[in-house]
């Protein structure tokens, strides 16, 4: 048999090969059996870093909002109460036109009026001739009677013509009521109001015949707009709505209604107008089940403090100043946890609290107990929280007085 050349070599290359690896193996296990487990150390996760704000008691203005529309207090119809041609219109009675009171609006032609009262002073002239002819008559007649007859009286009161004579007053009595008629409708001739008015639309024009009971025009009175604003029973717990409503035995005294103020957006900018809160409608809506509060605005129209007209129609924000809360805690809306709990931060450490919320709206719950003279609490959002958890607060973390406050002018604030 003969010899392959190359085969010692390459069986001399598969030992080495095999004894590489059995060296290998044998290194492994000796690495893997005396190595030394690495030393275990525990992790300390920090303490999550929160938002707080520390609050404080103080008395606390309550303030009621609500939205409602403005309207006129006082809307009246010019209608003509005698029939005429129209002479004369007021350069103001058009749509937006402002007119003062006791000025002449509409002038119906008077000359048939006028000669009404003319021919009524005549009637009134010839009844009273016809009555001195009865008196000088009747005193005739008593001289004629005291002749014939001394010292005795007529049987019959015709003979001293007494019914003659009361015939001639009640003539000249009806003569003056028709002479009254006729300068009464005289004076209807002239159509003015007893009070300054807005002209919300017209309908008549120079020359035109109108009849009696004909609308020429309609009229807001300016004294004062109202708003009605539809609130929750609830909400009238926290302000006196009889206040200073008129009674049956006494008048209301304007002084001690309650105030309110009135916001409307106007030409891109906020406005602010003072109201009161002057009676509710003395009903429940039956859909809604609320029950409308009317504001009214005084001089609505006034521009002399830089302010735009508040026009009927605006659709306006009022908020209404209610009572005074004492010792109370005005917590953040964004710090209330579920319904009534709160995080409070004592010594770094979070504590889990439920409050007693005597009232809600936008932006606070307040609380009158239930928290510390200085409470810190967290405004943060946490993923996980445990009763007595320990965190940590932002250096220099803010603080924030609850003090007395009044109606606000910017934020809104009211219930929901």
């Amino acid at each position: 048999m003969k010899n392959t050349p190359g085969r010692p070599y390459k069986i001399t290359q598969a030992v080495l090969t095999l004894f590489v690896l059995v060296v290998g193996i044998a290194m492994l296990m000796l690495f893997l059996k005396y190595r030394k487990s690495p030393e275990r150390a525990e992790q300390k996760l920090p303490a999550p870093l929160v938002q707080v704000r520390t609050l404080s008691a103080g008395d606390v203005q309550m303030v009621v909002e609500g939205y409602g529309t403005v309207r006129p207090k006082v809307q009246v119809q010019i209608i003509p109460e005698v029939a005429g041609k129209v002479v004369f219109v007021h350069s103001e009675l058009k749509t937006g036109g402002i007119i003062p009171a006791h000025e002449r609006i509409v002038q119906i032609d008077p000359r048939d009026y006028e000669l009404a009262v003319r021919q009524a002073e005549a009637a009134v002239a010839e009844a009273q001739v016809r009555i001195d002819t009865e008196i000088a008559e009747a005193e005739v007649a008593r001289r004629e009677w005291q002749q014939l007859h001394p010292e005795t009286e007529p049987s019959s009161p015709l003979v001293l013509r007494e019914p003659q004579i009361r015939q001639a007053q009640a003539g000249l009595e009806s003569a003056k009521a028709q002479l009254a008629t006729a300068e009464l409708r005289l004076e209807r001739t002239t159509i003015s109001l007893p009070f300054d008015v807005l002209i919300a639309s017209e309908t008549v024009d120079l020359g035109q015949y109108v009849g009696i009971g004909q609308a020429l025009a309609t009229a807001y009175g300016i004294e004062a707009f109202e708003i009605e604003v539809p609130l929750e029973d609830r909400d009238l717990a926290w302000f006196d709505v009889l206040q200073g409503s008129a009674t049956l035995e006494s008048a209301a005294v304007e002084t001690d209604r309650v105030t309110a103020s009135v916001h409307a957006d106007f030409a891109g900018q906020e406005h602010i107008w003072t109201g009161q809160v002057t009676r509710t409608t003395g009903q429940v809506d039956p859909l809604s089940r609320m029950i409308p509060v009317v504001i009214e605005v005084p001089q609505p129209l006034d521009t002399s403090e830089g302010k735009p007209p508040l026009l009927p129609g605006a659709f306006v924000k009022v908020l209404i100043a209610g009572r005074m809360l004492e010792n109370a805690v005005a917590v953040p809306r964004d710090a209330i946890r579920g319904q009534n709990s709160i995080w409070l931060v004592n010594n770094d450490r979070l504590h889990v609290t439920e409050l007693d919320i005597v009232r809600t709206d936008r932006e606070f719950a307040y609380v009158t107990s239930g928290l510390p003279e200085q409470a810190t609490i967290i405004t943060s959002a946490l993923d996980a929280v445990v009763d007595g958890m320990t965190v940590r607060l932002p250096d220099g973390a803010g603080s924030e007085e609850t003090g007395d406050r009044e109606i606000p002018t910017g934020g809104v604030v009211g219930d929901e």
